[in-house]
C-alpha cells in the first residue's frame, strides 16, 4: 500500500489574542492512500483550502461554541475544495469533487464528511466553492435576505466590505434596489467597491476620526440596514444612525481583539427608542435556503451581474500567514489557499 508524504499546518496551542503565524506549525507525516476496509472514510486530495474568521473561535479554549476547538498537535480544519482518491462509502466515488470541511494538510481522511456537497462539472473556478458559492457566499444571502429582509430603495451600510462575505452583501444589495456604502481598511480596498463591486459610496474607516459623524455624512437621512462583520467602535457609530424599524445582521467581530475579553457596546439604547432589530445569525441554520441561493448566485454571476474577488495564495506553507492576516486586514477579497492544482 502506497504511503507518502502529507505536509500539514499543525495548531500548537490555545489563545485568546488574536491568530499570530507562530500559533501554527508546518509539519510533514505520512499517511497511506488508502481508505481502511469498514471504516465508511473517504482519502482525500484537498486542492483549495479556505482562510474563515470563524476558525480563530476554534483556537479558544472554550466548549459552549456551536463548533468544538481544535486540538493542539493536530491539523487545522476549515472549509476546502477536494477531490476524492479513494472511498470506503459507497455515495463517494474517486475522482469526484466535494466541498466541505477539511484538514489543512495535502492529503485528509474524513470519517464523516461534514457540510459537503458535491461539485459538479462547470466553467466556474473551483476555488469559488468556498467563496462565492461556499460558506461566506451564503452566509451573505441569508444574512441579508433573512436577517435583513430588505425593500427596495432602503439605505444599507457593510462593514469590512471588501471582505469575502462583504463584498456580495453589497452586490445583493445593490440588485435589490438598496443605495449601499461600504467601509474598508485601505484605499485600494475604497477603489475596488466604488469601481469594481459597484456600492454607491465606501470609505475607509482608519482615515475616520470620528465614525459617527463619518456615517452622518455617508447617510445623512440614516441606516435602514446594517451588515456587521466587526463589531467594537463601528456597530457603536451604527447604531447612532440607524433608522426607526432598522435591522442590524451580526455576522462577525473581526475588531475584537481578545474574544474572552470583549470590548462593550455602549448605543444599545438606541434598539429602543427606534424599535431596531439585531440578530446574530449562523449560515449552517438556512440550508434549506441553498439551493435557492445556489440558482440566484450562479445566475447572477453568469449573467456579469455579479464580480467576486480572491486573494489566492500558492501553497500550503503559506498558510499561516495567509490566516493570520486576515485579523490584519491583509486579504484583498475572499482569502483561498491553493494547495495543489486538480
Amino acid at each position: 500500500m502506497e504511503e507518502v508524504d502529507n505536509n500539514q499546518v499543525i495548531f500548537k496551542g490555545y489563545i485568546e489574542t488574536l491568530p499570530k503565524e507562530t500559533d501554527m506549525e508546518l509539519k510533514v507525516s505520512k499517511i497511506k492512500l488508502k481508505a481502511p476496509k469498514g471504516s465508511g472514510a473517504i482519502l482525500v486530495k484537498n486542492l483549495y483550502l479556505s482562510c474563515d474568521p470563524f476558525m480563530r473561535g476554534r483556537m479558544r479554549d472554550f466548549q459552549g461554541s456551536y463548533i468544538p476547538p481544535f486540538v493542539p498537535g493536530q491539523a487545522l480544519e476549515g472549509f476546502g475544495v477536494y477531490k476524492v482518491i479513494d472511498s470506503d462509502n459507497p455515495d463517494f466515488k474517486p475522482g469526484d469533487l466535494y466541498s466541505g470541511l477539511t484538514g489543512w494538510e495535502e492529503y485528509s481522511l474524513i470519517h464523516r464528511p461534514q457540510q459537503f456537497r458535491k461539485i459538479q462539472a462547470d466553467d466556474i473556478p473551483l476555488s469559488y466553492h468556498v467563496g462565492l458559492l461556499g460558506m461566506p457566499g451564503f452566509t451573505a444571502y441569508v444574512g441579508f435576505f433573512e436577517v435583513c429582509t430588505p425593500k427596495k430603495g432602503e439605505y444599507v451600510f457593510v462593514s469590512a466590505a471588501s471582505g469575502a462575505v462583504g463584498q456580495l452583501v453589497g452586490q445583493l444589495a445593490k440588485l435589490h434596489g438598496c443605495y449601499v456604502v461600504g467601509s474598508a481598511g485601505t484605499s485600494q480596498k475604497v477603489d475596488l467597491l466604488k469601481n469594481k463591486l459597484g456600492f454607491n459610496e465606501a470609505f475607509n474607516y482608519k482615515e475616520e476620526t470620528d465614525l459617527d459623524a463619518a456615517l452622518k455624512r455617508y447617510f445623512p437621512q440614516g441606516i435602514d440596514i446594517y451588515f456587521d462583520n466587526v463589531g467594537g467602535d463601528m456597530l457603536d457609530a451604527a447604531l447612532l444612525n440607524m433608522r426607526i424599524n432598522g435591522r442590524i445582521a451580526v455576522c462577525g467581530a473581526v475588531s475584537q481583539q481578545s474574544l474572552s475579553k470583549p470590548q462593550g457596546i455602549h448605543n444599545l439604547y438606541n434598539l429602543i427608542i427606534k424599535s431596531i432589530k439585531m440578530q446574530g445569525f449562523l449560515q449552517h441554520n438556512y440550508l434549506h435556503l441553498y439551493p435557492s441561493f445556489l440558482d440566484h448566485v450562479i445566475g447572477y454571476y453568469k449573467q456579469g451581474k455579479i464580480v467576486y474577488i480572491e486573494d489566492m495564495n500558492e501553497g500550503l506553507e503559506s498558510g499561516p500567514a495567509a490566516f493570520a492576516g486576515l485579523f490584519f486586514g491583509e486579504n484583498v477579497g475572499k482569502q483561498v489557499i491553493r494547495v495543489a492544482s486538480e
